[in-house]
């Protein structure tokens, strides 16, 4: 298996990969190429397709596919000139070379994340996360092997619990250095503030927008989860499920990114603060990870819309 992370600028390829994304468009000069993306379990890699020869056979998005392409360099990232593509038949793949997956041990990530529900004072809090983890229907099947993004940061099985547990730490890092803050509450919504995406995002190995993800996205499906759950507590504050709602509707900080409200206690700005440093810096251990450039400069990070330098020195 000749994986994407391999490839380098010059080469010739002949494999197997998953097409994630196919579309027709049209060069400047109107002619039609296809423009796809290409995986394993290692990344993706853009592929396009000059010439729609009779060597380009039938092919849909999510299939396997085997191609023969050269490796060029493309505004810094590396690029695939597609001669020839036909579907891969079974026993030609294993689908496990295809599916990204977190480097560090999912299930220890998974106790440990669970072990904080343990640490929970209050007992609608504790009951709460237990409803979600331990009982809910799609949750406790699917969290611990969900990716927590289709493409920009810990978008591979286990990047769920990979990243919540990273943003858990840092909450619970920053939690008794702050006057005011309601550990609980900032804990639990450290936990649930991402759980919406087993719901926004299809399973492995498409890890694409659901109908709901499209139409409501993770925010409102997760607090729509703490309200269900609320429910079923006798008892349950209405002021503690507004609190913890807004953490959840109010985490991407602002609402340029999608954020309906803005963090407007304590709790709620620690956790997009959390929550937006290990996305970030995900996003660039990403980017160095994955380079290939000589020199001290990784290129141009389009998200972050600045260059990235890597930390050598002589």
């Amino acid at each position: 298996m000749r994986y994407i992370k391999e490839l380098r600028e010059g080469e010739n390829v002949v494999e197997h990969y998953l097409c994630k994304s196919r579309q027709v468009l049209k060069s400047r000069a109107g002619k039609s190429y296809l423009s796809l993306k290409l995986q394993d379990k290692t990344g993706t890699v853009d592929a396009k397709v000059w010439d729609m020869s009779n060597d380009i056979k039938s092919f849909e998005e999510n299939d396997f596919i085997k191609i023969d392409a050269n490796v060029i360099v493309y505004q810094n990232d590396l690029q695939l000139n597609v001669k020839k593509i036909r579907r891969s038949m079974e026993g030609e793949y294993d689908p496990m070379d295809y599916i990204p997956c977190s480097e560090k041990n999912i299930d220890s990530m998974y106790q440990e994340l669970l072990g904080y529900i343990r640490t929970i004072k209050s007992p609608y809090i504790k009951k709460l996360l237990e409803i979600i983890f331990l009982k809910h229907p799609v949750v406790s099947k699917r969290f611990k092997t969900h990716s927590a993004a289709k493409n920009i940061h810990h978008g591979y099985m286990g990047g769920l619990v990979e990243h919540t547990l990273s943003v858990t730490q840092i909450c619970d890092f920053v939690a008794p250095r702050y006057k005011f803050v309601d550990r609980d509450i900032l804990i639990a919504s450290a936990m649930l503030h991402d759980v919406g995406k087993v719901l926004e995002l299809s399973e492995f190995p498409v890890n694409d927008y659901t109908d709901d993800g499209q139409l409501l996205g993770h925010l409102i499906i997760g607090a729509e989860m703490i309200k269900d759950a609320a429910a079923q507590i006798e008892g349950f504050p209405k002021q503690l499920e507004s609190l913890l709602k807004h953490c959840m509707l109010s985490h991407h900080g602002e609402y340029e990114y999608g954020s309906p409200k803005l963090p407007k206690t304590i709790e709620a700005f620690i956790l997009h603060c959390a929550d937006n440093l290990d996305a970030k810096t995900k996003v660039i251990e990403e980017m160095l990870e994955n380079d290939s450039t000589q020199g001290s400069w990784a290129g141009y990070q389009k998200m972050l819309q600045r260059n990235i330098r890597k930390s050598d020195y002589e």
